[in-house]
């Protein structure tokens, strides 16, 4: 590989879950390299004492930083990953937007983890299997949350035949809690235990309505597996259907996608984690054909966050999207 070959990649805000699989997924990468991976907690120790297994691929003396905001234009990447807690991508934003007075610098592609941009019009939301088309070269991308990427590929295959708002339980590893302690994903108090939490208003909860163009209603809860979550979702029907449809409408929407699996079966969480893509499954329908049950399997690490920047990275330099992804 030359140097010019090469696509530097920065990631802000490393020291997370998410942060943790997203340098492993760029240091194997066949085009992207670690320009920069910050962290204030971790500032000036080296990546890879951090990266235990021999498959995660990061070697050499690269070390966390922790550069000020408006130093971030200035570190050279040619892609910027905000893999920051909510509320907090803002101030890296308005550091590329003051650095872009100059009309010789090049903005980098940027990837917000956040839900600060998913909202936002001037950004691209990248779920790329219902969204890819919608692409048009942005240089700012939103990812979607974890359990929104769940719903809404559980949910679309049947958006034209819904009769009123969607109910969405789930339940997710406490890994989705990030790493500040707190209840939810303190393994002691999750011992033995299921604990809801946000039953109304939740972001995921808006994300998916936004975005789906129908009313969705969302009940999360926490459990003491680490990682992966599932959606078991309820869609009521505005005229009577058969399964053999059902299962034909969700083959003929992800046909062709890698990255989502339709199984007949309802799929079980055990086995999605370390998985970068989603199962569909189930397909319950009541005796009247109107009421569908459909369940949906997760790694939240991964195709709920670092493999969907991934995917939307190798979309936003023309790369196979799938490239650096294990299927």
């Amino acid at each position: 590989m030359t140097d010019a070959a090469q696509i530097r990649v920065g990631i802000v805000g490393a020291r997370g879950h998410v942060g943790a699989e997203l340098i492993r997924l760029i240091a194997a990468h066949p085009r992207f390299v670690l320009q920069f991976v910050s962290s204030r907690e971790r500032d000036g120790e080296r990546v890879a004492d951090y990266m235990s297994e021999p498959r995660d691929g990061v070697g050499g003396d690269l070390r966390y930083s922790a550069p000020a905001h408006e130093d971030l234009p200035t570190l050279g990447a040619d892609a910027v990953v905000l893999a920051l807690p909510n509320g907090k991508a803002a101030a890296c934003v308005a550091a590329f937007d003051a650095a872009g007075v100059d009309p010789a610098f090049v903005q980098p592609v940027i990837v917000d983890l956040s839900a600060d941009y998913r909202f936002d019009d001037g950004w691209y939301y990248g779920l790329p299997e219902l969204t890819r088309g919608a692409y048009r070269g942005q240089r700012r991308i939103s990812n979607p949350g974890c359990y929104a990427t769940a719903m809404q590929l559980a949910v679309a295959p049947m958006r034209s035949l819904l009769a009123g708002p969607v109910q969405c339980f789930g339940v997710s590893g406490y890994s989705g809690a990030g790493t500040t302690p707190s209840d939810k994903n303190d393994p002691e108090k999750l011992r033995d235990n299921l604990m809801p939490y946000a039953l109304t208003g939740h972001v995921h909860e808006r994300e998916v309505t936004r975005h789906l163009g129908h009313p969705v209603e969302f009940i999360p809860h926490v459990a003491p597996h680490f990682r992966g979550l599932t959606i078991t979702a309820n869609l009521p029907l505005r005229e009577a259907t058969t399964r053999d449809a059902v299962l034909a409408r969700y083959r003929d929407a992800y046909a062709g996608e890698p990255l989502v699996r339709v199984l007949d079966d309802a799929p079980w969480v055990s086995r999605i984690a370390d998985r970068h893509h989603v199962e569909l499954g189930g397909f319950a329908l009541s005796d009247d054909g109107r009421r569908l049950v459909v369940v949906a399997t997760e790694d939240n690490l991964l195709k709920g966050a670092a493999t969907q920047a991934l995917q939307n990275l190798n979309l936003a330099f023309g790369l196979d999207e799938l490239a650096g992804i294990p299927i």
